[in-house]
């Protein structure tokens, strides 16, 4: 019976693959020709030459950069246009902090599309890139299914899922002007953890436990930072430094703060009770004190990498930026209080809730899977 279950699944795993795999093809082949569901301009670009030599510009930093001019021309695919040659102009740098390099086959997105005379002129605006993105996308839906299978797939529906919350969320704080901004992720930060935990684990003892030591955790080193917040009087926390609020910044950086610790006490908290999970089955008449004791060792085990993993995706969130501040002439304390601080806060909260998670998650693990003697 078991040998006939794996040839079914991998039957359907393989007519899985051919369906995916023609799926993208379609899907493709659709976006390289949808020119005409879209109301922007777009052009195909079909010759692009170089005009003039590169001309070498600095700043008062002796900062060095090359400029170069590009005369391109596009052929327009939708709108009244369509089928016509348009001329464009385009100039971009090594450095290319806001500009881009296009080259023959490229697809962009035009704008003030004009007539001179016989001669069509417009401006570039971008690339058109709906074909590269579902190309990524359905290449992270393939390894999810390929590498996990059926948890893959239900992962997948938790990021769909959640990216639906996440947006209702955000259109809920608009309409209310930011008022109530706390309220809606608190309210947004357990929905997510259930979900997430309930599509992944299934309704089980499993699920429970993470779920509690998840939304305990985080709520409690969020208590813990508006404390250390309330005693040093937000010194050193720089809110000016948030890009583009139009909202009141603290609460906007409070909620950021709640999401992130979310996501690293859930992946902390799911290990240690899978783990645990692992360890009851090996071991029926295990007692929760070991089951305890067992979790506390998992957790210090990957708390330390945990903890790492989260500084180093806050330092590549702000490599560059950083950069651009010093060789700007700025000071490394000036660089570190107006690009940095904020994400260091970040990361220590985050730090916090891992660290509280341990006992957390190994206590509801024990009572839950534990069978006293």
């Amino acid at each position: 019976m078991s040998k006939l279950t794996n040839a079914a699944w991998l039957r359907n795993k393989r007519w899985l693959l051919v369906g995916l795999f023609l799926l993208v093809l379609v899907c493709v082949a659709f976006t390289m020709n949808n020119q005409r569901f879209y109301r922007r301009p777009i052009a195909r670009v079909v010759k692009v030459t170089a005009v003039g030599h590169p001309r070498r510009t600095s700043d008062q930093f002796k900062n060095v950069d090359h400029q170069y001019d590009q005369r391109i021309v596009a052929v327009m695919e939708n709108g009244a246009h369509r089928g016509q040659r348009v001329l464009l102009s385009n100039t971009y740098s090594d450095s290319r902090p806001m500009d881009q390099r296009y080259r023959v086959g490229n697809q962009v997105f035009l704008s003030q599309v004009r007539r001179h005379g016989k001669q069509l002129s417009a401006n570039i605006t971008g690339y058109k890139r709906d074909t590269v993105l579902v190309t990524l996308a359905w290449l992270v839906v393939f390894l999810l299914l390929v590498t996990m299978g059926k948890a893959g797939a239900w992962a997948l529906t938790s990021v769909l899922v959640n990216a639906l919350l996440f947006v209702l969320a955000v259109e809920l704080d608009l309409r209310n002007n930011g008022e109530h901004i706390m309220g809606i992720f608190s309210i947004l930060t357990i929905i997510f953890a259930f979900v997430s935990l309930l599509l992944v684990l299934g309704p089980s003892k499993k699920m429970l436990a993470t779920f509690s030591a998840t939304v305990i955790g985080t709520f409690a080193a969020l208590g813990v930072s508006l404390l250390v917040f309330s005693w040093t009087h937000q010194r050193g926390i720089y809110y000016e430094s948030m890009q583009y609020v139009t909202q009141v910044p603290r609460p906007l950086f409070l909620a950021e703060t709640l999401l992130g610790s979310l996501g690293a006490v859930m992946d902390e908290s799911s290990d240690i009770i899978a783990t645990l999970f692992e360890l009851k089955q090996l071991e029926p008449a295990v007692s929760p004190r070991r089951l305890f004791m067992s979790g506390r060792n998992v957790g210090k085990s990957i708390m330390g990498p945990l903890i790492n993993v989260l500084f180093l995706i806050f330092m590549a969130d702000t490599f560059t930026s950083s950069l651009l501040y010093i060789k700007n002439g700025n000071s490394w304390g000036y660089t570190f209080a107006m690009n940095m601080s904020l994400g260091t806060v970040q990361s220590l909260v985050s730090g916090i809730g891992i660290v509280l998670a341990v006992p957390l998650v190994s206590a509801f693990g024990a009572l839950l899977l534990g069978r006293r003697s």
